[in-house]
C-alpha cells in the first residue's frame, strides 16, 4: 500500500510538474522564437567563409547582443 501512494504522489508531481513547465514555456513564445532564430542566424553567420568585409564579425557581434538582450527580457518578464 505505501508504495501505491509514493507512485501515486509521484505521478501526481510528475504531472503537476510538466503542466507549471508548460505554462511556463509558453509565456513567451515569441521570445522563445525570436531566440532561436538568432541562435540559428549566429551558428550561420560563423560558418561563413570570409570577413566580407569586416561586416560579418560585425554581425556576429550585433547577433550576440541581440540574443543577450532577449534572454534578458525573458528573464525580466519571469520575475515579473
Amino acid at each position: 500500500m505505501r508504495h501505491s501512494l509514493v507512485a501515486a504522489a509521484a505521478t501526481v508531481a510528475f504531472l503537476l510538474g510538466g503542466a507549471a513547465n508548460q505554462a511556463y514555456a509558453e509565456r513567451q513564445p515569441r521570445m522563445r522564437d525570436a531566440l532561436a532564430h538568432l541562435e540559428t542566424a549566429l551558428s550561420d553567420l560563423r560558418a561563413a567563409n570570409s570577413d566580407k568585409g569586416g561586416h560579418r564579425v560585425k554581425a556576429i557581434q550585433l547577433t550576440e547582443q541581440a540574443i543577450a538582450a532577449v534572454r534578458d527580457g525573458i528573464q525580466f518578464d519571469n520575475r515579473h
